[in-house]
């Protein structure tokens, strides 16, 4: 049984980079904001594994070139960090 094909399409990519950016900070919502009150985000190591395993994800799933675009780590900052805007943090 063959896999799912990979995702070519921008749109549909950054739907997915979203989604799954979406669930790191839906199930660790409060582990993100101690990192951002402390300036940890970058260096805690549960987070950064996190980050990494979407990462892959996200790869696994769309074309090399779709890749290069950079959808993810947009998507880590529209959905993990500026929903934090409002924390009280010296960072910003």
């Amino acid at each position: 049984m063959a896999g799912q094909p990979l995702i070519d399409n921008d749109r549909r990519a950054q739907q997915k980079a979203r989604a799954i950016a979406s669930d790191i900070y839906l199930y660790n919502k409060a582990r993100i904001e101690e990192a951002l009150k402390n300036d940890t985000f970058f260096d805690d190591p549960e987070l950064s594994e996190l980050i990494t395993e979407g990462r892959d994800l996200f790869r696994s799933g769309v074309t090399p070139d779709i890749f290069k675009k950079n959808f993810y780590d947009r998507a880590i900052v529209d959905r993990v960090i500026k929903p934090m805007a409002a924390l009280k943090t010296a960072i910003w």
